[in-house]
């Protein structure tokens, strides 16, 4: 662990309650978190640098800060060696560039899987870390063209081990998801406290009883300032188109509001609520697992390339499995997905890149 707060902590303790054998090495920049990381036991060794952190071990997350990820990430994998690196932060571009370009080894940039944890809690600090703070949240993971499909292959039987759902996208599909549930209502709602404050002044009222609409709109103003800095910087190009769009929305509404038009209005409001229900019913179905084999040649990239497909698709990987031909040419990948009619849709998904995919009914090809 690189970073031993919420996020790093709760990694830690997960691993050593769930993982059999799991032994945790723990590097941060405040010595104090170190220290109460080995009272709460979220780690078993402190370490004095990354490096020493990330020396021979299956898998390096990389905890700190979004503003710290590309410095942290490219000191763990220049420290050579096998393990799996990953990171933790809410923009993937920003890190996955970073790596892209520095200057290492094409055999340690693919060792590299961006990740984001949907899971966290009000209070920050490795005393507030939780071992189940993991369970059943979607886990993100970014892995590229070149992504080595052993080291992926690592990582996710680990996150999942921790009791979450990983989940692979590209790093361009996470930063305008992110953007849009996450960073844009952070935006939103230090725009409307600094609105209402300044209407306020200059009525010269003081603040009224506010309904709950207000107080759940603008919950997150202010969080953390350094925090969301680093956060809206790193996402910066994606915040930004967002917001134009979110203003085209907001002059089209005007423009109603302008003509007085109750039933534009009204149909406004509608489709908004319709909106909302359709986001309530993309929640994956639960149902029996049903299995697949695909054929794979054996080149970098073509786990991640199948992951992310799946996860772009709307399939969520239950299980996976690398099974590698004698010949190391080519190879078999089998993937378990939930319910009969996600099979079906993985095995559309995955024939339109290119590859033949079969469903295992009670051990036999179908």
């Amino acid at each position: 662990m690189v970073g031993v707060g919420l996020i790093g902590g709760s990694i830690g303790l997960a691993a050593r309650e769930r993982l059999p054998g799991a032994r945790v090495k723990g590097y941060d920049r405040d010595p104090a978190a170190i220290e109460a990381a080995l009272e709460r036991g979220a780690v078993d060794e402190g370490c004095s640098s990354p490096e020493r952190a990330a020396h021979d071990v299956d898998i390096c997350f990389v905890c700190c800060p979004v503003g710290q990820l590309g410095t942290e990430v490219g000191a763990v994998l220049g420290a050579g060696g096998d393990s799996a690196v990953t990171d933790v932060g809410s923009a993937k571009r920003a890190v996955v560039d970073s790596v892209r370009a520095a200057q290492l080894p094409e055999s340690d940039r693919s060792r590299f899987i961006g990740g984001h944890p949907l899971a966290g809690a009000e209070a920050a600090g490795v005393r507030h870390a939780r071992a189940d703070l993991f369970e059943g949240a979607t886990w993100y993971l970014t892995p590229g063209e070149r992504t080595s499909g052993v080291h992926y292959d690592r990582l996710y039987r680990v996150i999942s081990g921790l009791g979450a759902r990983p989940t692979a996208i590209t790093p361009e599909t996470h930063d305008r998801l992110m953007a849009t549930v996450s960073h844009l209502p952070h935006v939103l709602a230090n725009v409307l406290v600094g609105q209402a404050a300044r209407a306020l002044l200059e009525e010269e009222q003081h603040l009224p009883a506010t309904g709950p609409s207000f107080r759940d709109a603008t919950r997150v103003a202010g969080s953390n300032p350094a925090v969301w800095r680093d956060i809206f910087v790193a996402n910066r190009e994606t915040i930004g188109a967002e917001l134009q769009a979110y203003a085209a929305e907001l002059e089209r509404l005007i423009a109603l509001l302008r003509d007085g038009d109750a039933s534009a209005v009204e149909q406004w409001i509608e489709g908004a609520r319709a909106d909302r229900q359709r986001l309530l019913e993309l929640e994956l179905a639960g149902g029996a697992v049903s299995e697949l084999r695909v054929s794979v040649p054996n080149r970098p990239g073509i786990v991640a390339q199948i992951a992310v497909a799946l996860g772009e698709g709307g399939v969520n990987i239950v299980d996976m499995a690398l099974y590698p031909a004698a010949d190391m040419q080519s190879g078999a990948i089998a993937l378990w997905v939930a319910g009969a009619e996600s099979a079906e849709r993985a095995m559309e998904l995955i024939a339109g890149i290119g590859y033949p995919a079969t469903v295992v009914a009670n051990g036999d090809e179908s």
